[in-house]
């Protein structure tokens, strides 16, 4: 299947705010997952010539793929989102979240590893209180 089946998939699968939240949960939470076992992966193989032919790089092109993600669930999101704090709070994270993982692979800035932890953890707290919170009443969403 060509990428720009699997966008079109993923954003039919979106058409309902309540799936991009949830989708928002699984990428960030799988982001988190990937970030506490990276360093734990590569410590284990050490030495072994299974991170140097390629899998190295198909590893790490996996933050790129999970910041894709995210994008998708949380434009999903604040397209019908009634709380405009919310909105706000999903770009500012993703934004938080993109430059961290920018810096990671460009070493612009020093920073600890623990920040990125923090920020996938918000964003898994935003898309649950969004879920739960600021749901559209009836067929017309009241968007603030």
């Amino acid at each position: 299947m060509p990428p720009l089946k699997y966008i079109r998939f993923i954003l039919n699968i979106l058409h309902l705010r309540s799936n991009s939240d949830t989708l928002g949960i699984i990428a960030s939470s799988l982001c988190l997952a990937h970030c506490l076992a990276t360093p734990f992966l590569f410590l284990a193989h050490a030495g072994s010539s299974v991170f140097q032919d390629g899998y190295s790089v198909w590893w790490k092109s996996l933050d790129i793929i999970f910041l894709g993600l995210s994008f998708i669930a949380i434009y999903q999101s604040t397209k019908t989102t009634t709380n405009t704090r919310t909105k706000y709070a999903f770009w500012s994270t993703w934004l938080l979240l993109l430059f961290i993982i920018l810096n990671e692979k460009l070493s612009i800035l020093p920073l600890p590893e623990e920040v990125i932890y923090v920020v996938s953890i918000v964003l898994v707290g935003l898309h649950f209180y969004n879920k739960k919170y600021c749901r559209c009443k009836g067929e017309k969403c009241c968007i603030n």
